[in-house]
């Protein structure tokens, strides 16, 4: 089947691959969800009620989710899509302000574009048994949802900004103004196209809520609570992300967290390559030392500035209208606990898209078994199944059936001394606490050693 791919629109040029003709490309921020999970854990750890109050009510709310679940609950589960945007304006179009930019050392607003570079599904049990974090590779070629009249493969991070650019285009066709409310129902479709392009890749799994996080708000939070506590298994440098670590436990601020979240080589070894799944396991990482970290006493002791920093933080990320910050916080704080773990889902290789781009061949198949497993393990089983180990083989072909031209390499397996995703041992921390690569699925409940 050929690729129905639409020809690229105009914001397309403008907005969506701007990052991909500019000499930035190669140092785009993952924007990470960490920012908003800070947040939620700051409330569930007992941080002045009054706080959360304030960020409930000043929240961005957005209907994207209102009428369109195709998807029925079944279960009081909740799940929770977390997305974060490349994009370097705010939640309103508008630019951050310049020290932010110089911060985040990642360009202005010419930059970056609407590409949804994380994508995490966190599941809340209602009986309060252990929380599960799924990570979806960002590059996973796969059948976008949820854009009237198109239907085509391609990054599943790019969902978000083809919905946009497609809603935004035939607004104007239909004479509205270029204005912020036409913007903004732009936005809307383009959080529409997204939920439901992950809602089909994963099984037609039901979202109950999601929240959107723009860069500003994870550098903001980072900073606020820093030093931060991280441990990596091996020294390692990085002139591009500016990332520069001793091996073992140790303590990072604000901009040291940027590139603790960001780094993808080692400019001093090239030998020893990282890929955005190692970047997604860091993410995991920072999630569950930050976590691990909060449930501390005296944590906190300026609540003056946590709560400027909040304040700032609720300007920056959006929710669904549903959405009950306060509940949720009440929900999730058994995760500062440690009761969660962490899992990447399964490719079975990289390609080369019919546009020649690089992109994540998947099982469709297998990803949903594992999705599966994830939220509805086995009442015998007593720890997160390992469903990383990849197929020997694969024919190709991505989610939709279209074809992958080029070779495709393999999924590398766990470099651990056990099975792959195993902890395996290290000098850098504990062996029971430490991680070879991506694989296997990461627990809470202290600060992970991580590749």
């Amino acid at each position: 089947m050929n690729d129905p791919r639409p020809a690229p629109l105009s914001l397309h040029d403008q907005i969506l691959h701007q990052d991909r003709r500019h000499k930035y490309r190669r140092r785009r921020i993952i924007i990470t969800v960490m920012a908003v999970c800070t947040a939620l854990l700051l409330a569930g750890t007992g941080y002045a009620a009054v706080t959360a109050v304030r960020v409930n009510d000043n929240v961005q709310r957005s209907q994207a989710l209102n009428g369109d679940q195709t998807v029925p609950k079944l279960t009081q589960d909740t799940n929770i899509l977390i997305m974060g945007l490349d994009t370097r304006v705010d939640e309103k179009g508008q630019p951050l302000s310049a020290d932010l930019y110089e911060a985040l050392h990642a360009g202005d607003q010419t930059i970056g574009g609407y590409n949804a570079n994380v994508l995490m599904v966190l599941h809340i049990p209602a009986d309060g048994s252990k929380a599960t974090a799924i990570s979806i590779p960002r590059d996973d070629y796969v059948q976008v949802a949820g854009i009237p009249g198109q239907t085509f493969n391609t990054k599943i991070k790019e969902a978000y900004g083809y919905g946009l650019a497609a809603a935004r285009t035939d607004l104007l066709n239909q004479g509205k103004p270029d204005d912020d409310s036409t913007y903004q129902t732009a936005r809307d479709a383009g959080r529409k196209a997204q939920i439901a392009t992950v809602t089909r890749f994963l099984g037609s799994v039901h979202i109950d809520h999601f929240v959107e996080v723009t860069m500003a708000a994870f550098y903001q939070v980072a900073g606020a609570i820093a030093p931060i506590t991280v441990c990596v298994n091996r020294a390692t440098q990085d002139t591009y992300s500016g990332a520069d670590f001793t091996a073992g436990v140790q303590q990072i601020d604000g901009k040291q967290a940027m590139a603790f979240v960001r780094q993808r080589r080692d400019t001093t070894d090239s030998s020893y390559n990282f890929t955005d799944l190692d970047r997604a396991r860091r993410q995991q990482a920072f999630i569950a030392s930050v976590s691990h970290q909060l449930k501390q006493v005296g944590t906190f002791t300026d609540l003056g500035k946590m709560q400027s920093v909040l304040d700032t933080v609720s300007k920056n990320i959006v929710v669904d209208a549903g959405l009950d910050l306060i509940q949720l916080a009440r929900q999730a704080s058994s995760v500062t606990g440690g009761n969660i773990s962490f899992t990447t889902l399964p490719i079975t290789g990289f390609g080369t898209s019919p546009g020649g781009e690089s992109i994540n061949t998947v099982d469709i198949a297998q990803v949903q078994a594992t999705v599966k497993d994830l939220l509805n393990p086995p009442a015998t089983t007593t720890a997160a199944p390992s469903p990383t180990e990849p197929p020997a083989a694969t024919d190709g072909t991505a989610d939709g059936g279209n074809p992958v031209t080029g070779p495709v390499t393999p999924a590398p397996a766990g470099a651990g001394n056990g099975p792959a995703g195993t902890p395996a041992g290290s000098q850098a921390g504990p062996p029971e606490n430490t991680y070879a690569d991506w694989t296997g699925s990461l627990q809470g409940g202290g600060v992970p050693c991580v590749k």
